[in-house]
């Protein structure tokens, strides 16, 4: 965008682009969660900042903004559920001293989920504030367009953003269904959901994946399923259980059949392969389809590791969280109970007279945390969901005169007096711990200067690139050492590269891994045949084409299916091809063999369909430069890491 001429050009060429995937042009705004690029670069344009602040500078330090914003979000919940400023001054504490496992940011700067978190923790302050009671009319109005906004913008940056509104949107329909929650409000948050992510739908050029949402699909079931059960909260014990497990049948059915007919009118594909790996993981029959199993091997979709929970206990964060837990979570099942034993439908504002009572704000706070709870113990991608929330909301219990009076009620201990001492002295010692046990590690951390180191990597870039010193003949070399006397350096460098070739044209086009071709458009703007872009089905079914270099097949179909794609160049890695980071079975290597029914490499078990394959494994061969390979493919470029075949025009 800042290299357009104009703004239009920009769009124009976001919209229209045929410099990213080979032989396509596609809809960058419609495939791509990138609007807050897009935003940063009005913004860039319009602010006299050019001369102070280089662009990546500005787009690094708006990030670290965000997440100051995320942390401001998380105080301000906290505070609205304990009713101290205490409270959220202890889950800041806690997010930067447990940052290890709340926040990716630090190493992974552009990460969509960074752009999106913010936002979604800010949504969460503003429910929070909706579901208070006794809220008056334009406080109300004006929290739900903070809602609105949120959640909007949040799901404009993240492509992720429904499955994680679905989770959210179940523990909705939980806390509803057990009228722990008052139903004008739940049915506001319902159509708050649907309305933001038609919203983003229709600025994505009409993105099917969000049509076909579960989402969307789940929320419009819940409110159908709502006017057909009129009377779903009266009656006795008995009655209302049954009328609940009919309700629960009717919604799951409705969310099926909406879901379903939705995707074959769209011919809806790009998130079948995370149904199947939801399938596979949680144990409903294995698979061998090889996307799904590109997932099911990388240990950041495996389960939470221990060595997590441990460095939460040594912040005392899990401690603390499990602590409330303990008074929360029964407090949160009597009412339940209660509510579904009464006859009729009991008076959401007149809690406080019972002697168990949790508002809807802080139900649906600890709803929100059980559920992303289990989604982070079964997912270690997902923890970034749920810890920060867990930093809020055990500072918010330790700080809650709910918590404290519930503790002490049960062990006969009640006064006032004792409670107001504990949820302010309690807190104040764990502050006092945290800011002489870690604080000075925070400091030293904020002093180191860390470099990028990759010279391998840096050299393929350079290669493509340009044309190398040691490549350039005598006629470079000698320019390059006159320069040394020459006033800007970098200047004539760059002038005398000009006047030689780069080794690639700027429209070559390049094959090779999801990663490092996302690498190679960063640093060199080729054209690739796939990236790491893996909602699309299509692009999916090239990276398996692509793949098959590290497969058992013949240099006749390799060739083939890279030049169907329209690639001119090949990179190999020995790191893929030798691989041995995953356990046999989970090597690249090994989803392509079980995907193409050939048996695996080395000692062990394989499936008893598997066959030989009649063919070497192919980045193994073609290092051999025998006669079938050189005729296809020609060695360019080669270091400890990289190999780089150039492709013939035909066979």
């Amino acid at each position: 965008m800042l290299q357009a001429p104009s703004l239009a050009h920009g769009f124009h060429g976001l919209m229209y682009d045929n410099k990213t995937e080979s032989m396509k042009t596609i809809n960058l705004l419609q495939r791509m969660n990138i609007y807050q690029e897009v935003f940063l670069s009005v913004l860039y344009r319009v602010l006299p900042i050019q001369k102070y602040l280089e662009p990546v500078y500005f787009y690094i330090y708006t990030l670290f903004g965000l997440q100051a914003i995320y942390v401001a979000a998380l105080y301000t919940t906290s505070w609205l559920l304990s009713g101290t400023w205490l409270s959220g001054l202890l889950a800041a504490f806690w997010y930067v001293t447990n940052r290890t496992d709340t926040t990716r940011v630090e190493f992974t700067v552009p990460l969509r989920e960074n752009w999106a978190l913010p936002f979604f923790a800010i949504q969460i302050a503003a429910v929070t504030c909706f579901l208070r009671p006794h809220l008056r009319p334009l406080p109300e109005r004006l929290t739900l367009l903070a809602i609105f906004i949120s959640t909007f913008v949040f799901s404009l940056t993240w492509q992720f953003n429904q499955f994680t509104m679905l989770v959210q949107a179940l523990g909705l329909f939980a806390l509803d269904s057990l009228d722990m929650l008052p139903a004008l409000k739940a049915t506001w948050l319902y159509m708050t959901q649907i309305s933001a992510l038609l919203l983003v739908c229709a600025l994505q050029f009409l993105n099917s994946m969000i049509l076909g949402s579960l989402l969307i699909s789940f929320n419009l079931s819940v409110l159908i399923a709502r006017k057909l059960q009129k009377n779903l909260k009266t009656g006795s014990f008995l009655n209302r259980l049954g009328k609940l497990l009919l309700h629960l049948f009717m919604v799951l059915c409705l969310t099926l059949f909406l879901n379903n007919i939705i995707k074959r009118f769209l011919n809806l594909k790009s998130d079948e392969h995370i149904f199947k790996f939801l399938k596979a993981k949680f144990g409903f029959g294995a698979t061998r389809d090889f996307d799904a199993n590109l997932y099911l091997c990388e240990e950041a979709f495996g389960p939470l590791p221990w060595n997590t929970l441990g460095r939460l206990s040594d912040t005392l964060l899990l401690h603390a969280y499990l602590f409330v837990l303990c008074i929360t979570v029964p407090a949160a099942l009597a009412i339940a109970l209660r509510n579904l034993s009464s006859p009729t439908q009991p008076p959401l504002g007149e809690t406080e007279r019972c002697t168990v009572s949790l508002g809807p704000d802080t139900t649906y706070n600890l709803t929100h945390t059980i559920v992303f709870g289990a989604l982070a113990l079964s997912t270690m991608r997902m923890k970034y969901l749920w810890t920060p929330h867990v930093c809020m909301f055990a500072a918010a219990g330790l700080c809650s005169p709910e918590v404290w009076g519930l503790l002490l009620k049960v062990a006969h201990l009640y006064t006032p007096a004792r409670v107001c001492v504990l949820r302010f002295a309690v807190p104040m010692a764990v502050l006092l711990y945290l800011g002489w046990e870690f604080w000075p590690g925070v400091m030293d951390e904020l002093s180191e200067l860390r470099e990028f180191y990759d010279p391998d990597t840096v050299e393929l870039m350079h290669w493509i690139k340009h044309l190398l010193p040691e490549q350039g003949g005598p006629e470079l070399r000698p320019a390059l050492s006159s320069l040394l006397s020459v006033g800007n350096p970098v200047m004539g460098l760059t002038k005398t590269l000009k006047s030689f070739s780069s080794n690639t044209p700027g429209t070559a086009v390049f094959a090779g891994s999801m990663q490092l071709l996302a690498g190679v458009k960063l640093c060199t703007g080729r054209t690739l045949t796939n990236h790491p872009h893996y909602e699309d089905s299509s692009l999916r079914a090239r990276t398996k084409a692509v793949y098959q270099i590290y497969a058992k097949r013949p240099p006749e179909e390799v060739h083939t299916l890279l030049r169907a794609l329209g690639a001119d160049y090949v990179i190999l890695e020995d790191s893929i091809c030798y691989e041995r980071r995953h356990q046999r079975g989970c090597r690249l290597r090994d989803l392509l063999d079980v995907a193409n029914g050939h048996m695996m490499d080395g000692p062990g078990e394989n499936y008893p369909d598997l066959k030989p394959a009649g063919h070497p494994r192919f980045c193994e061969e073609i290092k051999r430069d025998l006669p079938p390979y050189r005729a296809l493919f020609t060695r360019v470029f080669q270091n400890k890491t990289f190999h780089v075949y150039k492709l013939s025009r035909s066979k």
